[in-house]
């Protein structure tokens, strides 16, 4: 429930009090400022309240921006001011020295310590004006500018790629206004862009030349319904705990289920890429372990400047070298739109292919840039920083354990990392088919891997120890399962990769909302990234020798995999779907 509050004398001709009823406020009436302020003490303490000035002139949308977004405890704008039930003890202790009129409001919050919200209108108005030329001069500018026009534009990313920009965006935010009008919510547009992947994967899984053609036309559908459940949220204010943990998950869940589709329809007609298909997710989920480290690592770092950033924003002022550079990076919107035409006219492996050297390609550019940026700036990073990199990197009992005893020298905890890694993956790779090689290669990964997280991450390059260890660990798992000769045992590394990035990404946009990473319990049950390796290296080495018996080592691997997704997944309900979970809305790099 919420209460709104109109402050002041009835200003003839003002529609605030409808429309305040319309963005769902029960509208109070306060004549003087002592009745406005019995009635915010007096409101239940589970409620959120809203004060609004009568002679508030302005656009419904900057209402519903001012007093609706359930992001922020506390958000004015000028006029109007809303409090949510946790900043409502602040409110009480303000009450008492300022005058209860929103500005005034809103400025005692800011001085008392509880930060109040004031969102970007642009060219909406929000006014109190002071006599009737001024309140006639508002209404005329009110009347001036449209507002639904600035709504559905808003309603769009800032910034996206070229793909979504041209040739989705334009039509799918009419497609969300009309989910607004209808009722519908975006926790159930994303639901129906996940159903639509997934009967697409199951098309690609057929392996016929129709199959693959409405394969390729239902995911370019389901990405249609992924802008417009963003773009509904923007719309509509409907952002949501839930909401975030759909929106952070079903965009890999799709795609990685569409690579399974893909290579379950290429089995079919005799052609094995499962190889392939792993390699894309882990190539692709290594790409976003590097995106989210160096933001998380320098997002809020002091002196956060170098020459190559200062090349970069000058690029950006230039049109079309800022369409280029987001293209060359292979975002979904181009990633998808590749998979989708590919997948129509030809083939699984060609498909593979394509995205394999696209986002290898992409990648590297990526990845160089950010290297260069680091070595270039004078960069201070925070303790949160350093915890934030910490967390991403995953680390079980043994890498915890090593960490104790052993200390990496400073500035060259990367390189411990990239040795370790590289380490297990070349005698994965080389040594002989089941012999114990590997696994002697993981135990000396767990020593190196706790040395690399020995000391705080917060040189130039240490964030680059997160998307070394899953690099490490993932292409252990592919290569360890490619070797294997066992023929479930690729599908069932597939299914493993996925529980394991489910539990990155999920450790991800915990962080990203503030509230830190998964429990430590959870880390350790499921064995950390060190763990992990050894486990594998250690069922290749007892299982893979006899694999004509019976195909063990696959069937471990399936064991794994579903003990280590009904872990982590349990847990994440728990916590996105409680009251404690961030409403999250990512509106960064298009991935």
């Amino acid at each position: 429930m919420s209460t709104a509050i109109l402050a002041g004398a009835p200003v003839p001709g003002s529609s605030l009090e409808g429309d305040l009823r319309s963005l769902g406020f029960d509208v109070r009436v306060a004549a003087d400022a002592a009745e406005t302020a019995k009635l915010l003490t007096v409101a239940p303490a589970d409620e959120r309240v809203a004060v609004v000035d009568t002679r508030f002139v302005g656009h419904l949308h900057s209402l519903r921006l001012g007093l609706t977004d359930p992001r922020f405890a506390a958000a004015a704008v000028p006029g109007a001011l809303t409090v949510q039930p946790e900043a409502r003890p602040a409110l009480n202790r303000v009450l008492a020295g300022a005058e209860p009129r929103p500005d005034a409001l809103a400025a005692a919050l800011d001085g008392a310590g509880t930060p109040v919200h004031r969102p970007e209108l642009g060219t909406l108005i929000a006014s109190v004006p002071q006599g009737p030329q001024s309140r006639h001069e508002a209404r005329a500018a009110v009347a001036a500018i449209d507002d639904e026009a600035v709504r559905l534009r808003t309603a769009v990313k800032s910034r996206d790629g070229f793909f979504t920009t041209y040739c989705i965006s334009p039509y799918s935010r009419y497609i969300a206004r009309w989910c607004a009008r209808h009722g519908l919510t975006p926790n159930q547009v994303t639901t129906a862009s996940l159903i639509t992947a997934l009967i697409a994967a199951a098309c690609a899984a057929t392996g016929t030349r129709g199959g693959y053609i409405a394969a390729g036309v239902l995911l370019i559908c389901s990405f249609v319904l992924d802008c417009t459940d963003g773009q509904l949220a923007r719309y509509s204010l409907q952002y949501s705990t839930l909401g975030a943990w759909l929106d952070a998950t079903f965009d890999r869940a799709k795609e990685y289920a569409y690579y399974a589709g893909l290579a379950l329809g290429a089995a079919r007609n005799g052609d094995d890429v499962w190889v392939l298909a792993l390699g894309a997710m882990v190539l692709q989920t290594c790409r976003h372990v590097v995106d989210f480290s160096f933001n998380e690592a320098n997002h809020d770092a002091t002196g956060n400047t170098s020459p190559t950033a200062a090349l970069s924003d000058k690029l950006d002022s230039v049109g079309w070298t800022v369409w280029v550079r987001r293209m060359i990076v292979l975002p979904i919107g181009e990633r998808w739109a590749m998979i989708a035409v590919l997948t129509a006219v030809t083939t699984p492996r060609i498909v593979f292919y394509a995205l394999l050297v696209g986002c290898a390609l992409a990648a590297c550019y990526t990845t160089a840039g950010r290297i260069l940026r680091s070595l270039t700036r004078r960069a201070t990073r925070t303790d949160r920083a350093a915890q934030a990199l910490a967390d991403l990197a995953d680390s079980g009992p043994l890498a915890q354990l090593f960490a104790r005893f052993l200390r990496g020298p400073r500035g060259a905890l990367p390189v411990i990392a990239f040795v370790g890694g590289a380490l297990v993956v070349a005698v994965s790779l080389f040594a002989p088919v089941g012999s114990w090689w590997p696994a002697a290669g993981a135990a000396l990964y767990c020593v190196l891997s706790g040395t690399a997280v020995s000391r705080p991450l917060k040189g130039a390059l240490d964030w680059l120890v997160p998307p070394v260890f899953r690099a490490a660990e993932y292409v252990t798992i592919l290569v360890l399962a490619a070797r294997s000769d066992v023929h479930e045992a690729l599908p069932a590394a597939f299914g493993l990769v996925g529980a394991v990035a489910y539990h990155h990404y999920d450790t991800v946009y915990r962080i990203k909302g503030g509230t830190g990473a998964p429990p430590r319990w959870l880390v350790r049950t499921i064995g950390g990234h060190e763990g992990r390796t050894l486990v594998v290296a250690v069922l290749a080495a007892v299982l893979t020798t006899r694999h004509t018996a019976g195909g063990g080592f696959a069937v471990a691997l399936t064991v794994l995999a579903v003990a280590v997704a009904i872990v982590v997944l349990a847990e994440s309900i728990r916590f996105w779907v409680s009251s404690g979970a961030p409403a999250v809305h990512d509106e960064g790099e298009p991935a």
